[in-house]
């Protein structure tokens, strides 16, 4: 079997998913946007779920997505999408190569990107990643910190505040997993509420596409279901 075959499949069915989690409850599934998780896979199976139309890719290391958009010749209307931990020594590649970056948690970061943001290019889309279930070990501002953030961000002119973005615990229940959502959902609502324009939720996985979209996800970042298990890096 092909590639392109063993991508087309899989990424039909994902398309299927969210079309029909939208449908059921009364939302347009053209308000769901596919961001395919690209990272660790090679830059042929990117290509081929280009080929079969997909064309925003979300990335979490640097260099890895560099090599990758360097190989991929004749797609220069894929969106790169930023979703991994930022470093502050990668502010400047990111801030160069990707249209959208979900993970901004500290006002450091994001002075430094909207520094090197080339002014040539449109400003960065950027959301606020929230550390939903106040997790220990992940990244994420906590939702009592999230309107001091976005006031930093906004002021910004290389940087423009999109929305929200959170990845709940793992092992979620279902019903967990629609309280975890609703709590974005209500924060962003909140920051409209202050006068942001803000209208991305980015949330929802392989395995809760379904709970994100029912709690008003914009935008569902999905790897595994896609390009099947990571290639693991050393």
């Amino acid at each position: 079997m092909s590639i392109i075959n063993t991508i087309a499949d899989p990424l039909a069915k994902v398309t299927a998913r969210i079309q029909q989690a939208a449908l059921a409850v009364s939302r347009s599934p053209d308000g769901v946007r596919l961001i395919a998780v690209s990272k660790t896979q090679p830059a042929t199976a990117i290509k081929q779920a280009y080929v079969c139309g997909q064309r925003d890719f979300g990335e979490n290391y640097v260099q890895e997505a560099l090599e990758k958009q360097a190989e991929l010749v004749g797609t220069s209307d894929v969106i790169w999408h930023f979703i991994g931990p930022i470093q502050s020594n990668k502010t400047r590649a990111i801030a160069e190569n990707f249209a959208w970056i979900h993970s901004i948690d500290r006002e450091k970061i994001a002075q430094r990107l909207n520094a090197q943001r080339p002014s040539d290019l449109p400003p960065l889309q950027v959301c606020l990643q929230v550390n939903i279930d106040d997790e220990n070990t992940k990244s994420g501002v906590s939702l009592t910190e999230v309107s001091a953030l976005a006031k930093a961000v906004s002021a910004m002119p290389r940087l423009q505040l999109r929305g929200l973005m959170a990845i709940p615990a793992a092992g979620n229940t279902a019903e967990q997993q629609h309280v975890a959502f609703a709590k974005l959902r209500n924060a962003l609502i909140g920051l409209q509420a202050q006068g942001y324009a803000v209208d991305t939720l980015s949330m929802g996985m392989s395995g809760d596409l379904e709970a994100a979209i029912a709690e008003g996800a914009t935008m569902v970042r999905v790897g595994t279901d896609i390009f099947g298990a990571r290639v693991q890096t050393e």
